[in-house]
């Protein structure tokens, strides 16, 4: 199984456009000292099968690691396939938890000159113990974590596709926004409402939405 290191667009992390225009987790990524909140209270039942998942798409370091994955690093893994770790939010965390075998995901280049969802993949693994947080040359190693009860997990994904055009996500707020005037399908769309969140679940109509400007 290839475990690339890579850095996701942490949930700490705004989709800013960056300088060099990575898929980062702007700056304070995700903390790992968040608050535990039950998922009763975050919204995480009945959220569907759809997801979407932020990733850096060009070179940083940190703590001497690159943290780049993009999903043309994600397509050139063995089997197109990778582990999706460094989560370090308790509430994306807990998404990742909630993920099941073959379902879809939007990957999100994160925190770059034009951040968007750049293409597809699906859910191969469930959720299992992240190895970085016990790797301590890792950026995501957490000294708090034990292995006999480890904090964090990741799942396992697979690339589909790209998209058909790169939908920025100039175009998704200009629909957000006008969905939330006439109560279209992104009017409480995630990466605008809980916009820090690294893994966001999407509903059926959300999915369907944005598949459908692909066309345009």
């Amino acid at each position: 199984m290839p475990r690339p290191r890579k850095r996701l667009a942490g949930a700490a992390g705004l989709d800013k456009k960056g300088p060099a225009g990575k898929h980062v987790k702007t700056k304070n990524t995700e903390s790992s000292s968040p608050q535990k909140i039950p998922a009763s209270k975050n919204c995480e039942k009945n959220t569907g099968s759809y997801w979407l998942m932020k990733s850096e798409p060009e070179s940083r370091l940190e703590k001497g690691v690159d943290v780049k994955f993009g999903i043309e690093d994600l397509k050139a893994q063995p089997k197109q396939t990778a582990c999706w770790d460094g989560v370090r939010n308790y509430q994306a965390r807990n998404f990742l938890r909630a993920m099941k075998v073959d379902e879809e995901a939007f990957f999100y280049h994160s925190n770059c000159k034009e951040p968007g969802i750049a293409g597809l993949m699906k859910i191969v693994k469930e959720a299992y113990p992240d190895h970085t947080q016990f790797e301590k040359t890792n950026p995501h190693y957490d000294p708090s974590s034990k292995e006999d009860n480890p904090k964090w997990s990741m799942v396992d994904v697979q690339f589909v596709r790209m998209m058909k055009r790169f939908i920025p996500l100039a175009e998704l707020k200009t629909h957000h926004q006008a969905h939330k005037a006439t109560g279209g399908p992104l009017k409480n769309m995630a990466l605008f409402t809980r916009q820090r969140l690294s893994v966001q679940p999407l509903t059926q109509e959300e999915f369907d939405f944005i598949l459908s400007l692909e066309e345009k």
